[in-house]
């Protein structure tokens, strides 16, 4: 009997184990619990192989040495192929940005305006950002940070939605370039549920859509809101434009499962970051290395661009915001 139920439940561990590995085989990637396990694959994986070792301290224990053995081996292949799945996504934190011709698009969660007007002008200045994507920033910022660049010579239109413009967290602001042409906010297409998105379609017609995105985080009690905002960015991506969206969207390439459309991972558009090697570079929380954290913040864009490079900025985790910063160069496809 006790060796029947040890068996079953090597099972039921077993099967926690397929469905923390790839929950998008079952369709649980965005079910509570679920999706925060996925989301830190390297600090679970962690978890396992701790696990492992300590099983193995029962090992000498001859009735139960089969339990012992079978559950070890689960845990060591989760961890291969949990650590593998992470890997493919790139983790070279490294390549270098070229803004003399390309478009170069920066997201950074500012966290209510933390990092100040001053670090966040220096950083889109030294980078050659010509959109920029900046949730939790107030509109009183964003033009802070545009006059500062302006008496750098570079001159940006500023666009900023607010729930609540004292608080910097329900705010999201859009910086856009001048050389990009004007821009203006569309109020119509709907938006985000908790948290605040910006949409800009350029005047001309030309240009790319440019989304500022802020999807509520996947807590207990917000997880509805949370699906809702991540297809409603994905909407954004299927309607035929040209579009660019960046931001912290509270969710990694595992949450985007049944999302995505024609090749794309929310949408027709594709994370740039994982496209060219850089997306497992984890952008949150900067109290955890590269290595360990999530990739929350993301850069996508619309098969019309091609992503170049992209590199998560990993020198800026003392500006006062739980974020890295990303930074991807597209190019026009074709």
């Amino acid at each position: 009997m006790l060796a029947i139920l040890g068996w079953l439940l090597a099972l039921v561990i077993g099967a926690c184990l397929l469905v923390a590995a790839w929950p998008q085989a079952l369709g649980l990637e965005q079910a509570p619990v679920v999706a925060q396990v996925v989301s830190m694959r390297v600090g679970v994986v962690g978890i396992a192989l701790v696990l492992a070792l300590l099983l193995l301290l029962f090992v000498g224990w001859r009735r139960v040495r089969p339990f012992v053995l079978g559950v070890v081996s689960m845990l060591v292949v989760f961890s291969l192929v949990s650590f593998g799945i992470h890997a493919s996504r790139g983790l070279d934190d490294g390549q270098r940005i070229d803004a003399s011709e390309d478009l170069v698009v920066l997201t950074w969660n500012t966290l209510g305006d933390e990092p100040g007007v001053d670090e966040i002008a220096r950083v889109i200045d030294e980078t050659g950002a010509d959109a920029v994507m900046l949730p939790e920033t107030t509109l009183e910022l964003g033009v802070g940070v545009a006059e500062t660049l302006r008496e750098r010579g570079k001159r940006f239109w500023v666009h900023t939605t607010g729930y609540s413009p004292a608080y910097g967290a329900l705010n999201t602001t859009l910086l856009i370039s001048a050389e990009l042409g004007t821009y203006t906010r569309d109020v119509e297409v709907g938006g985000t549920r908790t948290l605040p998105t910006v949409v800009a379609r350029p005047d001309d017609g030309d240009g790319p859509v440019l989304v500022s995105a802020h999807p509520v985080a996947p807590v207990p009690q917000q997880m509805r809101n949370w699906r809702a905002d991540l297809e409603f960015v994905a909407s954004l991506c299927g309607e035929g434009d040209s579009v660019i969206v960046g931001g912290d969207l509270n969710s990694t390439l595992d949450h985007w499962a049944g999302l995505g459309a024609d090749g794309g991972d929310l949408g027709t558009c594709r994370d740039a970051a994982s496209q060219v090697g850089a997306g497992a570079v984890g952008t949150w929380p900067t109290w955890a290395p590269p290595w360990l954290g999530a990739q929350i913040d993301h850069v996508l864009a619309t098969p019309d661009w091609e992503p170049v490079a992209a590199r998560v900025l990993t020198g800026l985790d003392d500006a006062g915001t739980d974020h890295r910063p990303v930074l991807v160069q597209l190019r026009r496809a074709g």
